[in-house]
Formats: structure tokens, sequence, C-alpha cells
């Protein structure tokens, strides 16, 4: 009698039309795993009758949720249903931005690194949508070869300029002559905490065991949860959490027809990519830990052993990092209780049109700061929590939102 491994399990999901009812079985997709789990769970009632017996005499099973968790490494394109799922909005594309003449010249430097003025004869960047944070790239016009293809980060938006620095640190070439016809594209897609017009989203999740055959449908998943961790060195990871309704169908065959593949993008190294603070690229930072939290919490109603539905709570945003403690910088912003923005540019490799993910949080607030000791060099950890931009918006240079995620295969 065959035993199920997991290098022959599967696990398939598609998002659901109708919460807690099974998805189609067809255009499903299977997840890029280290680890994913989902299971049937039951509320227990024990009787606390008193008997001369001393026994318990009955206990009854009740309501019934799925809990889910899932981890894995973080590639571009993989996870992009989670995380938008999370923050209650789809990934969506900007416009681009086309017929522009655009110039480029040297900017200030910030400490070593280089950075480079992208400037536009006429229109407005903020008005066309550009944020803090973007990563953009020519995609036509006749730029010098150091210029194409090339992911570009945005440190700061004007009507007109835009202050960037090349993602893969390649030094870019002045344009002193206006490059006529081109267009600026952020690239892929992007998703935020939005302000209004949130979505709701589901879905039907099934293990498949191939070798034992047994299929199992779990119905009702939304995303409760979503964290990732990029330490000093080695791969980024990621872990959701789902909280769903029920274990709707088993079986021997598998329930998604033809699913697609596992995706076969890059992971994301913690070595590829930049930090930014307050705009700043920060080069001591020996781990980053971001947290999202959609506090979901089940409803139960009377003669009904599943839950009538799954609340929605705020999006609360923390997390925490370590540096080396070479200055006072970061420990005053815990005790002057200083405002900074926090951004994590992933890429897959050094190539100028890499692949890569970014987080931003353009309001953080620190909220501890200590220290280690020990024979070699010093860290400091610091704990955080990101707060609502109400500065950003329509026209501004940063989203009115707590977190905004760009994915380059969204």
């Amino acid at each position: 009698m065959p035993i199920a491994t997991g290098v022959n399990k599967q696990v398939g999901y598609k998002q659901e039309t109708t919460w807690g009812t099974l998805a189609g079985a067809a255009s499903g997709k299977l997840l890029r795993r280290v680890t994913a789990n989902f299971n049937l769970t039951k509320e227990t009632y024990e009787s606390g009758e008193i008997r001369t017996d001393y026994q318990i005499a009955d206990m009854r099973h009740g309501v019934r949720s799925v809990d889910g968790s899932l981890s894995g490494e973080l590639s571009p394109g993989s996870y992009a249903d989670f995380f938008g799922a999370a923050l209650s909005r789809d990934f969506a594309t900007v416009a681009p931005i086309t017929t522009l003449s655009i110039t480029i010249a040297t900017g200030v430097a910030i400490g070593s690194v280089s950075t480079w003025n992208v400037t536009r004869a006429a229109g407005s960047w903020l008005t066309d949508g550009i944020k803090i944070g973007d990563v953009i790239r020519f995609t036509a016009g006749t730029f010098q070869a150091a210029n194409t293809a090339k992911n570009m980060v945005v440190l700061s938006v004007t009507g007109t300029v835009l202050n960037v620095i090349p993602l893969n640190g390649v030094a870019m070439a002045v344009e002193g002559s206006a490059v006529t016809g081109a267009t600026v594209a952020v690239i892929g897609k992007k998703t935020f905490a939005p302000t209004s017009g949130h979505v709701d989203r589901s879905y039907t999740f099934e293990e498949w065991y191939s070798d034992v055959p047994a299929s199992e449908v779990f119905t009702g998943l939304k995303v409760n949860t979503a964290s990732m961790a990029l330490p000093a060195t080695g791969l980024v990871t990621c872990d959701f959490g789902f909280t769903g309704r029920d274990l709707a169908q088993t079986g021997a065959t598998q329930y998604f027809t033809s699913p697609t593949a596992q995706g076969t993008s890059g992971i994301f190294a913690s070595v590829s990519g930049v930090m930014l603070v307050n705009g700043a690229p920060v080069a001591l930072l020996t781990s980053l830990n971001i947290n999202i939290n959609r506090n979901l919490q089940n409803a139960t109603v009377v003669g009904s052993n599943s839950i009538a539905e799954l609340f929605e709570g705020r999006v609360a945003v923390d997390g925490d990092f370590s540096a080396y403690f070479e200055n006072s910088t970061f420990r005053d912003l815990f005790v002057n209780e200083t405002e900074v923005s926090l951004i994590a540019i992933l890429s897959t490799g050094s190539a100028g049109n890499a692949d890569f993910m970014t987080i931003v949080l353009p309001r953080v607030k620190v909220n501890s700061n200590t220290r280690d000791d020990g024979e070699q060099g010093i860290t400091a950890q610091h704990s955080f929590m990101a707060l609502l931009n109400a500065a950003g918006g329509a026209g501004q240079a940063t989203e009115r939102t707590t977190i905004s995620i760009q994915d380059s295969l969204a």
C-alpha cells in the first residue's frame, strides 16, 4: 500500500466567484511551495456534567473551519494573488507615459551612490502617477545603451524631474540632447492597501496526493496573514496564513483539471536589490521582516456546523529590522519618534532589466532599539509599525496607503 510523499503532492488553487462555493475545476494553478498544509478543524465541546461514576459521559464536535499555511521562497509573480488578497486590491498596471521628450543628467550623490535626473520637457510625472519607490524603464526612444533595458528606482518626484538610481548599480549615461518619442513605463503591476473600493477574494484549494491517490478540496480560504523575511544572506522567504470554511469534498481523482504548472521565475536573494530609508540607500541592514495581518474573524450561527462568514479587519502592517551599530541614526528614530519611509527592492539578478519586486512603506514609526553584545560586529534590532500615509494620493509623490507592492511579473 503506497504512502504519500511530499515530492508527489500537488497543491492547486483557484479564485472563487462566491465565498465558500467550489471554484470551477478548470484553470486552476499549482503553487510553488516549500511547505503547504490545509486542514479541517472542528471545535469540540466536552460535557461538564458532574457524575457519581467520576466519568465524562459525552463530548461533541462543533463548528467546522479550515486552517491553511503556505511557506515559499519569494519569486516574482508567484504569490501576487495572495498579496493582492491580503491588501484587498488586485494588482493592476500603471498606464505607460508616451511621446515624451527626455533628458538625463547627473543628480546629487547620496553618500557614495550616484543618482540621475530624468527630466521631461512637458507634462507632469505627478499627474501621470509616478510614485517614490516605483521601478521604471524606458520602453521607447533612442537612448544610449547604458540607459536602455534598465530598471530605475524612483527616489523623488516633482512635476518634471525624477531622481533615480539604476537598480543594478551600473551607471547611466547623460542624455544632453532630448530623446524624443520616449516612453516611460512602471514595470509589471502594482497593488496597495486602498482607502476605498476594497475587493474581497477567496479561494478553493486542493491537496492532491497522486501516489495514494487522494484529493482533499477546501473552500472559502482567505488570506489572513502574509509575511516576508529578508536575511543578510540567503533566499528571501514568504509565509501566508489562510482561514477558510470547510473541507468540501474528497476523492481518488484530482479535482483541478490540467492546472497551470508551477512557475519558474528566479528566486530572490537578499544580496540582490536596494534598501532605502527616507529615500537614501543603506548598506548596514542585516535583516528585514515585514508582516501583514488582516485580523479575520469567524462568524458562527445557531443551526450550522460551518462558519457563516469571515469578517475582515484592518490591514495591520508591522515588522522589524536589524542593522550594524555604526551611528545613532536608527536609535534616534526611536528616541525622537521620527517617522520615515522604508523601501525594499528585490531583484532576481544583476541584469539591467532583471525581474524584481518592491515593497514600499511610506510612513513608518520605529518602536524599539535594542543592541546585542559580542566579540564581533554589534547589531541593533528595531521593531516598527507602518501607518496610513495620509499625505499621499493622486497627484502626490507617494500613495495614500500603508503599504504598496510592485511585481514585475504580476
